[in-house]
């Protein structure tokens, strides 16, 4: 039951010129998508030392479908486990975008935040969330060893966060039209492609990273070594194919919804999509669609837990990271919400016993091909300087993008 992450395309929000500024100062080391880069430091923050006693409530923003009390399905419901456990009574808002998420962070407000790629160096940078102590945290220890210490969600060795879920962004395809299977990208970028006409993209900023992931591979004349971190030339590439794409572009899709009718209404037979919304498709039986990993990669999330700076709740929310990633409600989360587990331990708990194999939930090989979401800054996330694209300078251009 995967939900909408719509971005807004309107002006970013000062968390985004913040994050900006914070990240103008030349870094050094490698390159790479994993944390060992060395970048500027965040504000400056303190993880906790230990967890006392909860303090009876906790106030936390959420996508859709991470945080259950029974309200959408009276048999879906982890929350109120957590309350009679922790005497934590848990306040949930929920966020539909993740500047939506940045925004409501800021008040001062809420004490943690399931965050995705695209916010949470955002939050880090702004100085609204605090540094994890990962120790407080015992069923960390078995969340998938591929999700830790990433450009996401830590900054020079320091987590930031407790893994919740991830997933690819696939290459989805209706098999009775198109024939034979693609096992690139190029069906959907390729201006000839022989389905123009009915291909779909994702309707965010975020999707420019799935050019820049493309031309990494079929322009290395680029040298592009992260598709978030890009320079006036390769971000100019990657926005120029994009343009190119918008012609052959049936539907762009933000909610899942919106793909799965138009798959089924067969208004579009090919494009980039979410293994939930492949698993729906099917489910109709209009239409049979399988997916993908294409031969370049593919794009992805890593969504984060994350503690306030200030939290009025801090016990409740380490409490909360705890139990969210726990073996068992982990597995209640994923497949509420299609995705897979964090938790190694989860795929033992699955209702369904395929899940996770569905999902590639322990497939470290398959998990390591996906560029996941990561805010893309002015300080190359590659350590080559202050020479990328930030964000708002990707907001400014998908707005462009699609005119």
């Amino acid at each position: 039951m995967r939900i909408s992450r719509k971005l807004s395309v309107t002006a970013v929000a000062g968390a985004v010129l913040l994050l900006a500024s914070a990240c103008g100062s030349s870094s050094s080391g490698g390159s790479g998508s994993g944390g060992s880069t060395a970048r500027p430091n965040p504000p400056a923050g303190t993880a906790a030392s230990s967890v006392g006693a909860g303090e009876g409530a906790l106030n936390i923003i959420a996508w859709a479908g991470y945080a259950e009390n029974g309200s959408t399905d009276p048999a879906v419901n982890w929350v109120k486990p957590f309350e009679d456990q922790t005497g934590c009574k848990v306040n949930v808002k929920i966020g539909n975008t993740s500047d939506e998420m940045v925004t409501l962070m800021k008040t001062g407000q809420y004490d943690g935040v399931s965050a995705s790629g695209d916010a949470t160096l955002r939050l880090i940078y702004g100085g609204d969330v605090a540094p994890v102590n990962t120790d407080l945290v015992p069923n960390y220890k078995t969340v998938s060893d591929f999700l830790k210490d990433k450009q996401w969600n830590s900054v020079n060795g320091q987590m930031y966060g407790i893994p919740h879920g991830w997933g690819a962004n696939v290459l989805a395809y209706n098999t009775a039209v198109v024939k034979p299977a693609p096992t690139s990208w190029s069906a959907v970028f390729d201006a000839n492609s022989p389905y123009k006409g009915k291909i779909t993209a994702y309707d965010s900023p975020i999707y420019i990273a799935d050019a820049a992931l493309y031309l990494s591979k079929t322009k290395p004349d680029l040298k592009i070594t992260n598709p978030y971190a890009l320079d006036d030339t390769q971000f100019a590439a990657a926005v120029d194919l994009l343009k190119q794409q918008r012609g052959i572009i049936s539907k762009y899709w933000a909610a899942y919804t919106d793909e799965v009718n138009s798959f089924g209404a067969q208004e579009s037979v090919l494009g980039t999509a979410w293994q939930i919304n492949v698993n729906l498709i099917n489910g109709e039986k209009k239409v049979a669609v399988d997916s993908l990993v294409p031969s370049e990669g593919a794009t992805g999330w890593s969504d984060t837990w994350m503690i306030a700076t200030k939290a009025a709740h801090p016990n409740c929310m380490y409490k909360w990271m705890d139990y969210i990633v726990s073996p068992s409600v982990n597995a209640q989360v994923a497949e509420w919400f299609g995705e897979a587990p964090a938790q190694t331990l989860a795929c033992e708990k699955t209702t369904d016993k395929n899940f996770c194999t569905q999902y590639h939930a322990l497939d470290a090989a398959y998990a390591n091909g996906i560029s996941y979401w990561t805010t893309p800054t002015k300080n190359c996330l590659d350590g080559r300087g202050d020479i990328c694209k930030d964000y708002a300078a990707w907001v400014q251009a998908w707005t462009e993008i699609k005119g």
